[in-house]
């Protein structure tokens, strides 16, 4: 009988969560939810939620976590077709009619599962024989003890091609193909896939045994090290986590998941005493893998090797995580030391060490700005500019338009930061006494640089605009440290007025902190801007209001010179791209007029203000001409 996704949707929405629940524990109204003590472990105070909305149940004490079916499968013990079937008939959902293409597949993998665990039982016993000497060998030598064997189900496949067929005769040759056990080839009689390797049982969700990995024990041959059974009928290893079925419940109480490389590295945490683990099967972490994982916990822990294919993997893992990242749903990534996997850790410096590492894991925005920060040297511009591009392309594969938003702006200061540090701190000037206390002197902008910004201011709108944007950071000297950043990249692109920012910016660092005293303009550098269209240069107006403007100014000074760079570079390519430059440059100039737009509009704005203020100033002063004297 197939149950399509949309059918099981179908099933929980008709059944209301709490009302089955509320039939074996006791719940309480909480707002819009439900609370209880959690009837998966003990405790004395409720950590355990149900959310009807939601349609899922939630214990914060031991993660555990599901919905209607799940309820029923984990807390009652049924199967899930029974539980499936019970809530349908509640419901008064009709079963889907059985599909006989169905029933034929499920028949033939329950041969399929008879097979595999007839194949395991063989495996096991080999290692207690005398073939399996030197295999036994091996797992002493790694430190495995006697109940880990046991427990993980250890096994050997000897070497002789034929050896399974004579073993599991009760089988048919197909079925032992099918299963992977077997290898058939054209005009040849089929062999045995498995061959002088330590066998290990892969096992589904459920513990049943579905496919197995093999580690070759010769050491002086061309076989691959590692050997996994190909896909089948029950097994994906796309869709299966080694070591999941033990974890799953593990998780339950640490609220975490461990994924590491390889299924060995899930045994060796596992006999130090961390259950918690799990591993992918020979590929790069899937999207369906991280969907398992999301539903064990909100954020696994990559724990992959130290060495550089290790940290390769870990960023794979990260690029397929990115696109499916939800709210409260990522990864964090440990980083072990260079050379070392988590057998190798523990052996040197015990459980203590990596215990430390995991609970100090990285999150994934810091690994991914760590790894392209150290992938290559950043000894030029060209090389800051392709670490920005690097980063930005993580963001664009973002689908969460909040969470790419935040990834940007995270990534982007943290790149701004590295690229353009703050300049080094001056010392203190030293402060002379004069009438009324101490005071410092007045920091003055260079003469220099005057005389650059008089000869820059000129050139029409553009040089008006830096005129007062210059006269307005003067006058609010606190503003030229907010701005520093962008006022430091537009100085090193501008010969004309660059030397009066840095000049600017260099004054403000000699300023103690929470001083505004101005800082003083040489006399002749140029008649003072127009008031009426700057209004941060204006007496009376609120020095808020005037920050404000002046940020806007500010804004307007740097974004110039970066579009009209824009526009040159497209016009230089109509001799070779007419048809891509024409487009490029009707969008820059749609960029051009909106900065006009802007530019006007805060002159409009501030003329408006200015208009009201006066007209809110003359009816007070009427009134007090009017006023009566004794």
């Amino acid at each position: 009988m197939a149950l399509s996704p949309q059918w099981l949707d179908e099933l929980r929405a008709r059944v209301t969560l709490s009302s089955v629940i509320m039939r074996t524990t006791k719940l309480q109204k909480a707002g819009h939810e439900w609370k209880a003590c959690c009837p998966f472990h003990d405790e004395k105070s409720p950590s355990f939620t149900v959310s009807d909305q939601k349609g899922f149940y939630h214990c914060f004490g031991c993660g555990a976590h599901g919905d209607v079916i799940r309820w029923m499968t984990d807390q009652r013990g049924m199967q899930f077709m029974d539980a499936v079937k019970e809530l349908a008939a509640e419901a008064g959902l009709e079963m889907p009619a059985p599909d006989p293409r169905a029933a034929q597949m499920a028949q033939q993998r329950a041969g399929l599962h008879d097979v595999m665990q007839s194949a395991q039982d063989w495996f096991a016993a080999n290692l207690q024989g005398n073939d399996g000497a030197g295999a036994r060998d091996y797992l002493t030598s790694r430190g495995f003890s006697a109940h880990t064997v046991g427990r993980f189900g250890f096994g050997y496949a000897p070497p002789d091609r034929q050896a399974m067929k004579a073993a599991l005769s009760e089988y048919e040759e197909p079925l032992l193909i099918e299963g992977g056990l077997r290898i058939a080839v054209d005009d040849k009689e089929p062999y045995d896939r498995f061959r002088s390797r330590l066998m290990l049982p892969i096992h589904d969700a459920r513990g049943r045994v579905i496919a197995f990995g093999g580690r070759i024990l010769e050491t002086d041959t061309k076989a691959p090290k590692y050997l996994n059974s190909p896909d089948t009928p029950l097994f994906d290893k796309g869709r299966t986590l080694y070591n999941l079925h033990r974890a799953g419940p593990a998780s339950r109480q640490t609220n975490r998941m461990i994924v590491v490389e390889g299924y060995m590295d899930v045994i060796a945490l596992a006999d130090a005493g961390i259950e918690d683990a799990v591993a992918p099967l020979g590929t790069a972490l899937t999207e369906r893998q991280l969907e398992l994982l999301w539903r064990m916990v909100e954020v696994p822990v990559l724990c992959f090797d130290g060495d550089a294919a290790g940290q390769r993997a870990a960023m794979r893992a990260i690029s397929r995580a990115l696109p499916m990242l939800r709210p409260a749903h990522s990864l964090r990534i440990v980083r072990l030391p260079s050379g070392l996997d988590p057998d190798d850790l523990l052996k040197q410096k015990g459980k203590a060490a990596l215990d430390e590492l995991l609970d100090n894991a990285a999150s994934l925005l810091d690994t991914i700005w760590t790894y392209e920060r150290d992938v290559q040297p950043l000894s030029s511009p060209e090389d800051k500019a392709g670490l920005k591009a690097r980063l930005l392309e993580h963001v664009e594969t973002i689908q969460d338009p909040d969470i790419r938003a935040l990834y940007k702006r995270e990534l982007l200061e943290r790149f701004s930061a590295f690229a353009f540090p703050p300049r080094e701190q001056k010392p203190w000037v030293k402060r002379e006494w004069k009438p009324g206390g101490f005071k410092q002197a007045a920091p003055t902008l260079s003469a220099d640089a005057a005389a650059r910004l008089k000869r820059a201011s000129g050139g029409g709108s553009r040089g008006n605009l830096a005129t007062a944007v210059v006269a307005g950071l003067a006058r609010f000297p606190q503003e030229i440290l907010r701005h520093s950043e962008s006022l430091t990249h537009f100085a090193g692109q501008d010969a004309r007025i660059g030397p009066a920012i840095d000049s600017l910016i260099e004054a403000a660092e000699m300023l103690e902190p929470g001083d505004t005293s101005p800082i003083l303009v040489p006399d002749g550098l140029v008649a003072p801007p127009d008031e009426t269209r700057f209004s941060f240069l204006r007496e009376g107006i609120d020095p808020k209001a005037a920050c404000d403007d002046l940020a806007e100014a500010v804004s307007l000074l740097v974004e110039r010179p970066a579009l009209e760079a824009a526009l040159a570079a497209a016009t230089a390519r109509f001799e070779t791209d007419p048809e891509g430059a024409f487009a490029e440059q009707q969008r820059l100039l749609k960029r051009k007029l909106e900065f006009e737009r802007r530019l006007g509009q805060m002159v409009s704005l501030r003329a408006a203000r200015a208009a009201q203020e006066n007209s809110d100033r003359q009816p007070a002063e009427a009134g007090e001409g009017d006023q009566e004297t004794d």
